[in-house]
């Protein structure tokens, strides 16, 4: 017999992941009903979406449902009905630095609205939630690899993965009996270099930050593969109420250097024909190496694109590209990448008007800007195997098996059924601050239990949320203020990661106002 065909309902349609997602779903053989949400307003982008799927409109098999994520009557109306749910719905940089008031709309409270929604829902569907690596912070190559239980440092001034942060944490801490939630690594898709060369949030990505890319394509192939193995052969605890890296291929682990130096080759060039070593930022970043990117993969088999394959589909579809070969590299340099450090978004700018905030955020403060080398050979890059501290073996960093893992507190190994009360006071205390509830039935990961801060706040929150998640509270939990200087100094599992790139001396606190203006402030 077969199957009764499901309805999936997908938010972020037009987005980059959206549009490959829509792809795989389009030419899945489960031929799913598909329901999507789009903003009201008529961009670009929603008139491509219904020219290119004009005919499966007008047949149903694609219904459209206009509106806002953080609308409750729009999410209601998208999700009726349906069995599963795929959240791809962000707004990331740089609309969320233009505008991050958009950021906690979708982000955050849409996030929020969309839970609600399905918690009402008599079924209830199935959620896929799409978080971000942006969690993770920055990194440097002390700690170049990431597992889903490490402690989340968002940015300072980063509105995009804060609220990023507390829409996951909701989708982690609801009544959703089915949910998962997948990280999204570095992604390369068709737009990208256009995106990147509109402002000066190419000049954000340090040069040494560690950087594993996947392809839109084989996050929609992953997506697919998702709906497809869970209709035909129900999944269970291996997957739902899980959350999980989406890792790529080994040889899609690069630096931030290797990305540009990647993308300049098409026009015939290099990192070093277009940059300086003091254009970037150094720090306050976000990009990890997966050392769990591997069971998502062993799950639905989705991997197969490289970064170089990514890049040969950019030459073959963009052939005038090469035509900027014969165009003096230093005119290409002043043109494009001169222009774009007049951006308000690039750290020239911020020198240039004296945002000390956002100097000492992204490089350590005024003077360490103003010290960067002008040459590219006094600059340490790890990719040609010169470190902070000199010389370093850059393919041996690469290899997963010398991953520097972060000391949670407990033994990160155990399996769920194992833990124990005791685990979860010693991942307390490793946070400097304590278990609060006196009982905990063993390896009950998703019953609430109380914990209390470095600072004396109780919270309330699932051991699976802590523990396999690696989530804490915070004050960028509930607002927009970063104090990671503080915190660090009573949190040894933050101080793992923020003294990598910070010094122990530093006590600064970043902020946005209500307004979204930015604050900087010394404790």
């Amino acid at each position: 017999m077969e199957k009764e065909k499901i309805t999936v309902a997908v938010t972020g349609v037009t987005g980059n992941m959206g549009q490959a997602v829509m792809e795989q779903l389009t030419a899945s053989a489960l031929r799913p009903t598909l329901r999507v949400l789009i903003l009201p307003e008529d961009t670009k982008r929603a008139k491509k979406f219904r020219k290119t799927y004009a005919a499966q409109i007008r047949s149903g098999a694609i219904q459209i449902v206009y509106g806002n994520l953080a609308d409750p009557a729009a999410v209601q109306k998208l999700i009726a009905g349906a069995d599963y749910v795929v959240n791809l719905a962000a707004v990331i940089p740089p609309l969320s630095d233009q505008r991050p008031e958009l950021a906690v709309e979708c982000n955050e409270k849409g996030a929020q609205t969309l839970v609600a929604a399905i918690e009402a829902a008599d079924p209830q569907p199935k959620l896929i939630h799409i978080s971000t690596v942006a969690l993770y912070g920055n990194r440097d190559e002390k700690h170049l690899w990431a597992r889903v239980g490490d402690p989340l440092l968002v940015s300072p001034y980063d509105v995009y993965s804060a609220t990023k942060l507390r829409g996951e944490l909701c989708v982690l801490e609801s009544g959703i009996r089915n949910w998962a939630v997948l990280r999204q690594s570095a992604m390369l898709h068709k737009n990208m270099l256009a995106d990147n060369l509109k402002d000066g949030l190419m000049f954000h990505t340090c040069f040494n930050a560690p950087l594993e890319w996947v392809t839109a394509h084989d996050s929609g192939v992953l997506i697919a593969h998702i709906l497809e193995r869970d209709v035909n052969d129900p999944l269970g605890a291996e997957f739902w109420k899980r959350v999980f890296n989406i890792g790529s291929l080994a040889e899609n682990r690069i630096t931030g250097y290797e990305t540009y130096n990647d993308g300049f080759c098409l026009i015939g060039g290099s990192g070093k024909d277009f940059f300086l070593p003091g254009y970037n930022a150094v720090r306050n970043f976000h990009g990890v190496w997966f050392a769990d990117g591997h069971r998502l993969e062993e799950l639905f088999a989705y991997q197969t694109q490289s970064a170089a394959h990514y890049w040969a589909e950019i030459k073959k579809a963009h052939g005038y590209y090469s035509l900027a070969k014969i165009v003096p590299k230093a005119l290409i340099r002043k043109l494009v990448i001169e222009h774009l450090r007049k951006d308000a978004n690039a750290p020239a700018y911020w020198k240039k008007h004296g945002d000390i905030g956002k100097l000492t955020a992204f490089f350590g403060g005024e003077k360490e800007y103003d010290a960067l080398p002008a040459r590219w050979e006094d600059f340490p890059l790890l990719c040609e195997g010169r470190g902070k501290n000199g010389a370093v073996d850059y393919n041996a960093l690469r290899d997963i098996r010398n991953a520097v893992p972060i000391d949670c507190g407990f033994d990160a190994d155990k399996a769920d059924e194992d833990i124990t009360i005791a685990d979860l006071r010693a991942a307390a205390k490793a946070h400097g601050g304590e278990l609060v509830s006196e009982t905990f039935a063993a390896g009950d990961l998703y019953t609430p239990v109380e914990w209390k801060t470095q600072d004396g706040d109780v919270f309330t929150a699932r051991p699976y949320s802590v523990l396999r998640a690696g989530h804490w509270f915070n004050r960028t939990y509930k607002e927009n203020v970063w104090e990671f200087d503080r915190l660090a100094r009573k949190d040894g599992v933050y101080a793992q990661i923020w003294y990598d790139t910070h010094g122990r001396d530093e006590r600064y606190v970043y902020s946005m106002s209500d307004d979204m203006r930015t604050k900087f402030e010394s404790e």
